[in-house]
């Protein structure tokens, strides 16, 4: 339904509505029907009208239902046609008033449904212009000048419109012509023009035809008789019959014996000149008028003057004075009313009221001196003032109403004023900023109606204010005012207050620690705001509800058991927030829990193994410079972030200053150049420590030796050289016998180096074991802590390429972090490249 106009919505009642009319908003349909339409003609097709099917006008009860109980239109249910049920006269239904519109309203049933409808009935030329009179009397002084105009009554024409009187015309005549005049309210009226002075001498009375004539097609005309008497004026001087009068009177002749009549003649009266003779009391006082029409209005004052009447007696003297009476007064007239006697003045004894009487009628008598009177008769009519404001009468009040429910009957209520005409005229209204309309309904009853949803969330209690005005002057308004309560209806899901949650947790907390909470509200009362969390079911591992749960009531989230950064860094679940509604409506949240680090792991050494059975030492040539590298102590530490950045620190050294560490990388360098007092084996311990609160450690020992040359022999150890050559035998055929069998082994042994050094390449070069092989994914540090980074990692070896007695020792290779690998394998490739390095300097001395 759409909104009413920006102004005031207003019900205007001018005339008793009677019958069911509730007027929907939306524009009324508009059919028209010639007047004089023979019944049974057909108006309209209401079904195709209304788009409804032959079967639907049945099924949903379609009556239609007219002003007043007098119906004109009749529904063929069959068809669907609206029919007249009688010739329609546009006069008898409408008058004067144009356009002439009958309203009327179709019904719909099941479900209930209005719909407003009008027929104009257009206006036909069947009715001819009349005069009020037949003849017309005009008196016209024969003075009058040429040019002078006279009123004349104009014809009346029920049709309207161009049907109505269009002109006026005279018949022939020598001193007159007609004029068509038009007034303000469009009626047109003839005046008559003197063209020609008038001598009442030579035509005393003139008789003329005035004819008035529609506008219609063909025109239709009405005449009257227009007669018109010469008023003479005094322009001729009385005659006598003849200048000399001769008379014989006997001399006996009594007093006041008639002597002789004379009389004069004149021309402009044709009257005999005449003596007067002596008054005797012959003539009853007469009236000005015989009925004295007069309107009151109700809110005069006690003693106000109503009307004077007037009588006159043409006798003189005694018999000419009048005395004036109320002739047999009621007493509600003798109560209300007097009259003086002298003057004739009525007057009032007290205020009257319309509402209780609306008219006076007494008859006035008066008399005179001699005994003879007249009679009148008063009709005193008493005019109403709007002096009664409008009385709203309420019948139904429907409050609370439910939201969301359009066209909800809110109050019946009836108006009333006892004025009349204007003053008991009513205008309804209520403010405009309210989805609310007033609907007119059965003989001077309204309906408050929600004119669209309400929505209790926004605006929970209605003040109405019921303002009727009447048309009178001054208005009088009457205010009733309405509360109007809404009820809640569960139309509201409950909202989160944001739709994404992140809860910081540090690790290892305890079980049933409190790590945040959810909010949701709900804009509707009652148990439709009432609001209820659940976990929702995860679509995937780790069970979320074997980690967290969630308060039904407050929205509290709690964790079950210690959660471990390592394990489980972060993870997702949502939250459902339902209402206790009917049916309930529910909303959803995700929340993300971020766990924080705590400091619980040590840093662990990957390089040289802590676990070895026995130790791998790093060769140093003795000429080596300051800053040459010796090894690289590699750690990792399975905490994040601080709590994995490493440093290495050296504790103690068998030659302190001879080498460093760097702090940041693990780096073992040499501090200074060698010397030949450096004792052969270095011994050194390095803290591996995170910077963790509090931090944590660890350490590992390295064995440095130091070697002219890779040609000079290694012994692992010098009490195993002292064992070797104390073993040696003295005979120069046992010499023999084992440089021979040395000679033959090198060269299987050299073969199988070669063999074992490609091997070695292949595997440091493809992911191998040892120092350059791949170390495991779960202990490296992702945040770019210890020693090892995602870029690089470093290949290890004790040898050069054949042939070559070159020292190589380190060269970045692939940036793959390896996936597998253990101490062990580190240990067996160390030991196997020392073993395998001695052979090759022994082959090589």
């Amino acid at each position: 339904m759409r909104r009413l106009p920006g102004k005031q919505r207003q019900v205007l009642f001018f005339l008793v509505f009677s019958g069911l009319s509730l007027a929907g908003a939306a524009k009324p349909r508009l059919y028209s029907v010639v007047e004089e339409t023979e019944g049974s003609s057909t108006v309209t097709n209401l079904a195709k009208d209304l788009s409804l099917g032959q079967g639907e006008l049945s099924r949903r009860a379609v009556r239609v239902v007219s002003k007043g109980n007098r119906l004109r239109l009749q529904l063929d249910p069959e068809t669907g046609d609206l029919l007249l049920t009688e010739k329609l006269d546009r006069e008898e239904i409408c008058g004067p008033a144009e356009p002439c519109v009958l309203r009327f309203q179709v019904l719909l049933e099941n479900p209930l449904e209005f719909f407003q409808a009008e027929i104009q009935v257009i206006d036909i030329n069947d009715h001819s212009p009349v005069f009020p009179d037949k003849e017309m009397l005009l008196k016209i002084s024969e003075s009058s000048p040429p040019g002078t105009t006279f009123p004349l009554q104009n014809a009346q024409d029920v049709d309207v419109g161009p049907n109505d009187v269009d002109s006026y015309i005279i018949s022939p005549n020598s001193y007159f012509r007609v004029l068509t005049r038009k007034r303000s309210d469009g009626k047109k009226y003839p005046e008559l023009v003197l063209d020609q002075a008038l001598d009442r001498e030579e035509e005393p009375e003139l008789r003329l035809t005035l004819t008035a004539q529609d506008g219609g097609s063909p025109p239709r005309s009405g005449s009257a008789q227009v007669r018109i008497e010469v008023v003479d004026v005094n322009d001729n001087a009385p005659e006598f019959g003849q200048p000399l009068y001769r008379v014989q009177v006997p001399e006996d002749s009594p007093t006041g014996f008639l002597l002789l009549r004379v009389s004069a003649t004149d021309a402009d009266t044709g009257l005999h000149v005449l003596i007067e003779v002596v008054d005797t009391n012959d003539n009853a006082p007469e009236f000005a008028q015989p009925l004295y029409r007069v309107q009151v209005p109700e809110d005069s004052p006690e003693g106000s003057l109503a009307v004077t009447v007037f009588a006159t007696d043409l006798d003189s003297g005694d018999y000419g004075k009048i005395s004036y009476t109320l002739v047999q007064p009621s007493e509600g007239i003798s109560d209300t009313l007097e009259v003086n006697p002298v003057t004739g003045a009525v007057r009032l004894r007290k205020q009257i009221d319309f509402e209780r009487v609306q008219s006076y009628e007494v008859d006035i008598k008066a008399t005179d001196g001699g005994g003879l009177s007249g009679k009148c008769t008063l009709l005193l009519q008493v005019v109403d003032v709007n002096d009664n404001p409008p009385e709203v009468t309420m019948s139904a009040l429907n409050s609370p109403i439910p939201e969301n429910a359009p066209e909800t009957v809110v109050a019946v209520f009836s108006v009333s004023d006892p004025d009349s005409g204007d003053n008991g005229r009513t205008i309804s209204s209520i403010q405009e900023d309210l989805p609310f309309i007033l609907k007119p309904s059965v003989k001077n009853f309204y309906t408050l109606v929600t004119e669209s949803p309400l929505d209790r969330e926004t605006r929970a209690e209605y003040n109405i204010t019921i303002t009727v005005s009447d048309l009178g002057t001054p208005r009088l308004t009457t205010r009733h005012h309405v509360a109007v309560q809404v009820s809640d209806v569960n139309d509201n899901a409950p909202a989160f207050s944001q739709a994404a949650y992140t809860l910081l947790v540090r690790e290892n907390n305890s079980p049933g620690l409190l790590i945040g909470s959810v909010s949701a509200s709900d804009r509707d009362a009652g148990a439709n705001a009432q609001v209820t969390y659940s976990l929702l079911p995860p679509p995937q591992q780790p069970d979320v509800a074997a980690l967290v749960s969630v308060h039904a009531d407050s929205g509290q989230l709690y964790a079950l058991r210690a959660l471990d950064y390592e394990a489980l860094r972060a993870f997702e679940f949502g939250v459902r927030a339902a209402d206790r509604g009917s049916p309930a409506l529910s909303s959803e949240a995700r929340v993300r829990v971020q766990l924080l680090d705590a400091n619980d792991h040590a840093p662990a050494v990957l390089y040289p193994p802590a676990n070895g059975s026995a130790a791998c030492p790093e060769l140093v040539p003795r000429a080596a410079d300051a800053g040459y590298l010796v090894t690289k102590v590699v750690a990792v530490d399975g905490d994040a972030g601080q709590n994995a950045w490493l440093s290495f620190e050296l504790l103690k050294a068998t030659e302190p200053g001879l080498f460093g560490v760097w702090a940041h990388s693990g780096e073992v360098r040499t501090a200074r150049p060698l010397s030949e007092r450096d004792a052969p084996r270095q011994r050194l311990l390095v803290l591996v420590r995170d910077h963790g609160e509090p931090p944590l450690s660890a350490s590992v020992t390295l064995h440095v030796l130091l070697v002219d040359g890779f040609s000079q022999p290694y012994l692992a150890l010098p009490e195993a050289a002292a064992a070797a050559e104390a073993a040696r035998p003295d005979s120069l055929t046992v010499q023999l016998v084992v440089e021979m069998a040395a000679v033959s082994s090198m060269l299987v042994l050299s073969v199988l180096a070669l063999v074992a050094a490609r091997l070695c390449g292949a595997s440091a070069g493809g992911g191998g074991g040892g120092v350059g092989g791949r170390f495991p994914g779960p202990l490296l540090d992702v945040s770019g802590g210890g020693t090892l980074s995602h870029s690089y990692q470093y290949e290890v070896r004790l040898m050069g390429d054949a042939g070559t007695g070159e020292f190589k020792f380190m060269k970045p290779i692939s940036p793959n972090l390896p996936s597998q690998g253990t101490g062990k394998e580190i240990e067996e490739n160390c030991t196997f490249q020392s073993s395998l390095g001695l052979i090759l300097i022994g082959t090589h001395l």
